[in-house]
């Protein structure tokens, strides 16, 4: 909108509608607009959507794809739009909702390089931190990789604060040490302060990064990776979950270590998925 974009709206959510112009359905979206944004909870929502729009979508159209998915779902579904002309372009955005907001996102784009011009003036409305990593399904596979780092430095902060706490030292004190150090983080600066207060209020779901660590995990075991601290991770978020902590923000994985229970218990987490 700040970009003087005119925008066409739908969410499941009404709510979250509010600030647009609401269309009734998917399908109006469609029926209305040559350029469809899509930002989904997972591959198979994504096609779904897509599936039910098929007799909208036409020739010349381009569907910008900003869900963190299954990198092979992705390849699969640019592949069948592109036989009936429709550009299709992942563009995954790293960054919180807040840090979106304020244009400190940086976005991961995979497609075809004409599509990905074709976007490019709806991407630079997103952040002017773009990169285009290569075809279709590259965005998201980059988007994986940074996850796998990002979740970790947050896992690794709430064992660090959980650790000074026991030995006795204040969580705030020991984060302005840790910020001082070599072993200092972005992470510090965004969730350490959320950890030390206990405010665990979501800018983005713990569930959410579970799925992720479950799709690292998978797109490892295809190309033969070895990714033994997300193993491990899956394990923790999981744990999370079942300390109903899906919903809360990440840094609520610090909870699995002040729960009591400890973050090696071996439950529904644990394994392949």
């Amino acid at each position: 909108m700040a970009a003087e974009y005119s925008l066409l709206a739908f969410d499941n959510n009404h709510e979250r509608l509010k600030p647009f112009q609401a269309a009734a359905s998917a399908a109006e979206v469609a029926a209305n607009c040559q350029i469809i944004v899509l930002c989904l909870p997972d591959s198979k929502v994504v096609r779904s959507v897509i599936e039910s729009l098929s007799d909208r979508l036409q020739s010349g159209m381009l569907l910008i794809d900003a869900t963190t998915g299954d990198p092979e779902d992705t390849v699969q579904l640019a592949a069948a739009l592109r036989q009936r002309n429709i550009g299709y372009v992942d563009a995954t955005i790293v960054g919180s909702s807040e840090q979106v907001r304020r244009g400190e996102a940086v976005v991961l784009v995979g497609g075809e390089a004409a599509d990905v011009k074709r976007a490019e003036p709806v991407l630079e409305a997103w952040s002017d931190r773009r990169f285009h990593l290569g075809p279709s399904g590259s965005g998201v596979r980059m988007k994986l990789v940074v996850n796998l780092v990002l979740g970790l430095n947050r896992a690794v902060l709430a064992e660090g604060l959980a650790f000074a706490e026991a030995c006795g030292i204040d969580a705030a004190l020991a984060l302005q040490v840790l910020r001082s150090t070599p072993a200092n983080s972005t992470v510090m600066d965004t969730k350490g302060p959320k950890m030390v207060a206990r405010d665990f209020s979501p800018q983005a779901r713990l569930s959410q990064h579970l799925k992720d660590v479950r799709l690292i995990r998978e797109l490892a075991r295809r190309h033969g990776a070895g990714v033994p601290l997300s193993e491990a991770h899956e394990r923790l978020l999981a744990r999370a979950v079942e300390l109903g902590l899906g919903d809360a923000d990440n840094s609520a994985v610090l909870g699995v270590y002040t729960s009591g229970a400890g973050p090696h218990h071996h439950g529904p987490g644990t394994g392949n998925r």
